[in-house]
C-alpha cells in the first residue's frame, strides 16, 4: 500500500510538472507569435510579454481573448464585399465637381484634407451647414424634430443606447416615423448597448416597424473566432440622405444611469446638412451590411446639393478592419500643423509615445498647447495611467486642465482657430487602434472659433495642474501611476 501511494504521488508530481512545462511552453509560443506580428507597437508587445511571463495560465487566457486583432473571417469577407460595392466614385460626395473642395483649401487645411482622404477615399466637400451642440437635452430635442420630419429613412448608429428617458424618447419617435412609412434602421453596439438590445424598448420598437440590430454581437462562442473587445464606438445619425448628426453624444441622458456618480456626462455633437453627410451615411451602410447582410448602396447614389454659404468639411471613419492607424495619423497631423494654439479635449487620455512626444514638441516650438481632461474619471485605472503622462508634458510647457463639472466626454480639437475636429475617438489606444470610430473635420474659421469658445467654457470649469506642485507628488502616487502606465498599451 505504501509503495502504491509513493508511485501515485510520483505520477501526480510528474503530471503536474508536465502540465507546468507545457503551459510555460505554450506561453513562450504566444510570445514568439506576438514578436512575429508586423503591425503591433513595441510598447504593446512588451506589455503582453510581461503579462504572459508574470501570470501563468490566466495570462495566456487573457491573451487568447484580446491579444490579437481577430476581426473574424465572416466579417472580413463581408467587409471586402461591401467595399467592392461601395468603392466607386459615385458613392463619395467629392465625386461631384460642384462640391469638391480639394482645389479650394490651402495650407493646414489642404494638408489635413489630403491625409484624411487617404483613410477611406472621402475628400473634403463644400456647401455644408454645421451646427454645434453642447447640451444633451438640445441634441435630443433636435434629433426628435428631425426624425418627426423624416420622409424616407432614419439610420442611427450608437455605441451606447440606453432604455432610459432619452433612449425611449428617440425610440418612440422612430416608431412614429415607421408608422408613416419611413424606413428606420438602428445599430447598437453589442456590448455598449447590451441592455437596450435585451429591453422591452427594443421589442416595442421592432413591433412598431423599426429594424434594430446589434453591431458586433458578443458572446462566448464568438470569442473563439473574433476578439470581443473590438467595438463599434461610432455615433452616427443620417436622415433622408442629406441630414446627419455625429460627435461624442451617446443615446443616453446626461445623468447616465450606469455611472451616476460621475454625472453629468458633458458631450459635444454636430448637426450637419449638406454633401458631407453622404460620407457618414457610407460608414453606416458599411456597418449595417457587416451585421445584417443587407446592402443599402442605392441610398448613396444620389448627389446631395450644397447648402448656399455652407462650409468645407470632411468625414472619415477608422476601424480594426481597415486603416486602423488612420485616427492616430490624423491626430498627429493636427498636432504638427499647429502654429499658434492647439486645444484638445478628451475623457480618456492614455496616449502612445508619439502623441506625448509630439505634444511636447509643439509646446517646445512655441505653440500654446492646452489639454482638458476630467478631474474624476469613471475608470480608476485609466485615470492613473492618464496622469502618468503628465510630467513630460508639463515639463515641456503643455497646459493641462482637469474639468470639475462632471465627466467631460467631448472629443474635440481646434488648431489655430482654423481647423476643427469633432470625433467619437478618445486619445487612447483603444480608440486609435481598436474601435470603429468616426470624425468630422471642419475647415472654417467661424466654426473653429465656436468650438474654441465651447472649449473655453470647459476651461472655466476646470483646474489647471500646477507643474511645480505636480513635481512633488508622493512616491506612492507616482508608483501607482507608473504601474498603471505599464498596462496602458492594453487598456
Amino acid at each position: 500500500m505504501y509503495e502504491y501511494l509513493i508511485n501515485a504521488l510520483d505520477i501526480a508530481n510528474l503530471t503536474g510538472e508536465a502540465i507546468i512545462l507545457l503551459e510555460f511552453a505554450f506561453r513562450l509560443s504566444l510570445i514568439v507569435w506576438m514578436l512575429s506580428q508586423r503591425r503591433v507597437e513595441p510598447a504593446t508587445r512588451l506589455s503582453w510579454i510581461i503579462l504572459l511571463l508574470a501570470i501563468p495560465f490566466l495570462g495566456a487566457i487573457i491573451f487568447l481573448l484580446i491579444g490579437e486583432n481577430r476581426f473574424g473571417r465572416r466579417r472580413v469577407r463581408r467587409h471586402r464585399e461591401v467595399l467592392a460595392a461601395l468603392d466607386r466614385p459615385e458613392t463619395h460626395a467629392n465625386a461631384d465637381p460642384e462640391v469638391n473642395a480639394a482645389g479650394t483649401l490651402e495650407g493646414t487645411a489642404h494638408r489635413m484634407a489630403r491625409l484624411a482622404e487617404q483613410v477611406n477615399g472621402a475628400g473634403p466637400v463644400l456647401g455644408n451647414r454645421i451646427e454645434l451642440f453642447s447640451e444633451t437635452e438640445l441634441v435630443l430635442d433636435g434629433l426628435e424634430r428631425d426624425i418627426d420630419a423624416a420622409t424616407e429613412h432614419c439610420h442611427l448608429l450608437f455605441y451606447i443606447w440606453l432604455d432610459d428617458a432619452a433612449g425611449t424618447r428617440i425610440g418612440r419617435a422612430l416608431v412614429r416615423a415607421a408608422a408613416r412609412g419611413v424606413a428606420c434602421r438602428v445599430l447598437g453596439d453589442g456590448v455598449g448597448s447590451k441592455d437596450f438590445l435585451k429591453s422591452d424598448l427594443r421589442r416595442e420598437m421592432e413591433a412598431g416597424g423599426v429594424s434594430v440590430r446589434a453591431a458586433l454581437p458578443a458572446n462566448a462562442l464568438r470569442a473563439i473566432f473574433a476578439r470581443l473587445d473590438l467595438r463599434n464606438h461610432r455615433k452616427i445619425v443620417v436622415i433622408d440622405r442629406e441630414l446627419g448628426w455625429t460627435g461624442s453624444q451617446n443615446l443616453a441622458e446626461a445623468s447616465f444611469a450606469p455611472k451616476p456618480k460621475f454625472a453629468p456626462w458633458v458631450d459635444c455633437a454636430v448637426r450637419i446638412e449638406g454633401p458631407v453627410v453622404k460620407e457618414l451615411h457610407l460608414l453606416f451602410v458599411e456597418d449595417w451590411y457587416l451585421d445584417t447582410n443587407e446592402m443599402l448602396v442605392e441610398t448613396l447614389l444620389t448627389p446631395i446639393a450644397p447648402v448656399p454659404g455652407g462650409v468645407a468639411a470632411q468625414a472619415f471613419g477608422t476601424g480594426p478592419n481597415f486603416q486602423n492607424q488612420a485616427a492616430t495619423q490624423v491626430i498627429q497631423c493636427l498636432i504638427h500643423e499647429a502654429c499658434d494654439e492647439l486645444v484638445m479635449t478628451t475623457p480618456y487620455f492614455v496616449p502612445d509615445n508619439a502623441t506625448v512626444v509630439n505634444l511636447a514638441t509643439a509646446a517646445g516650438r512655441g505653440v500654446k498647447v492646452t489639454l482638458i481632461v476630467p478631474r474624476r474619471n469613471d475608470s480608476k485605472l485609466v485615470g492613473l495611467a492618464s496622469r502618468s503622462s503628465y510630467s513630460p508634458l508639463l515639463e515641456a510647457g503643455v497646459r493641462i486642465h482637469e474639468f470639475k463639472g462632471g465627466l467631460l466626454h467631448a472629443k474635440t480639437t481646434v488648431v489655430d482657430r482654423r481647423v476643427a475636429l469633432v470625433s467619437s475617438a478618445n486619445l487612447d489606444r483603444r480608440s486609435l487602434f481598436l474601435n470603429f470610430e468616426a470624425g468630422l473635420l471642419v475647415y472654417d474659421t467661424d466654426f473653429a472659433s465656436q468650438l474654441r469658445f465651447l472649449q473655453q467654457r470647459y476651461l472655466e470649469s476646470a483646474v489647471e495642474v500646477d507643474p511645480a506642485s505636480w513635481a512633488t507628488i508622493s512616491r506612492r502616487h507616482r508608483i501607482k501611476q507608473n504601474a498603471a502606465a505599464l498596462l496602458s498599451p492594453l487598456l
